[in-house]
């Protein structure tokens, strides 16, 4: 665990030796760093480069585009987030805001759990979002009347203040430079709700912060939750969400001095 939490992803040496480990997957990776290098010649700024990103996996395998490796991880991960929130406390009448809600594998539990109109999912990529309209329809769940938007932003201007009990964002900050979730930060305590709690997923390291081909972004818990306090608010990591089988961290925003609900 300490070697891989420690690894530079993004190092020359880090990556010959993965190579070397996992010959197969070497074309992968070729193909994926050359569609980095067009993608980041089209697209200046990273919303519209990851944007690009989700439209390219999206158009191959929507599940796949979520980071699901199959349809039953797909199913698991959705499951997971599900009852890790219900377990802390989301209860049928929140109002929850999702965001990079993607094709809906965690969103269709939640929409299916919670009071008819009080799911609301975002996300960057208008390809995914039909695709979660697709899962909609797949679960049955249209007369839930969930809302699913695309944005070119984190700043949620379009949104009221206090509206939401409960905000998700699983595997989005993992995929964002710092520039990305700082916007969050600075908006994300206006909607939420009092004693209302942002659980975010994200890649952990304990060596030095680095991306890979600016899809995969690595940060120290401390960055943060310094970053969280800068902007008013109160981060915690869920030591609890270490246990489950995902391969990310877990840390719960909250208003200053607010511990978000518990089980």
């Amino acid at each position: 665990m300490t070697e891989k939490l420690t690894a530079n992803r993004a190092s020359f040496a880090h990556r010959v030796t993965y190579a070397l480990r996992n010959p197969g997957r070497v074309p992968r990776h070729l193909r994926r760093t050359a569609r980095d290098a067009w993608l980041r010649h089209r697209s200046p700024d990273h919303v519209s480069y990851y944007r690009a990103v989700m439209r390219s996996d999206t158009r191959r395998d929507p599940d796949l585009a979520v980071g699901g490796r199959s349809r039953e991880r797909w199913l698991a991960l959705g499951e997971m987030q599900f009852d890790y929130l219900v377990g802390h406390g989301l209860r049928p009448e929140h109002r929850l805001l999702e965001i990079g809600c993607g094709n809906l594998r965690a969103g269709w539990r939640f929409i299916e759990y919670l009071d008819p109109g009080h799911y609301y999912g975002v996300d960057i990529s208008p390809d995914i979002l039909f695709a979660a309209q697709d899962t909609l329809r797949d679960q049955g769940l249209q007369e839930r009347l969930p809302t699913l938007t695309p944005v070119r932003d984190l700043r949620l201007q379009f949104l009221p203040d206090g509206a939401f009990d409960v905000v998700h964002a699983h595997s989005v900050f993992s995929h964002s430079p710092l520039s990305v979730i700082e916007e969050c930060f600075a908006h994300i305590g206006r909607v939420l709700a009092p004693g209302g709690w942002f659980d975010f997923t994200f890649d952990r390291t304990e060596g030095e912060e680095h991306h890979v081909l600016h899809e995969d972004f690595y940060y120290r818990t401390e960055t943060l939750t310094a970053l969280a306090d800068r902007h008013g608010l109160t981060a915690r990591f869920m030591d609890d969400w270490e246990a489950l089988p995902h391969g990310q961290s877990k840390i719960r925003i909250t208003h200053g001095g607010g511990d978000g609900a518990t089980a």
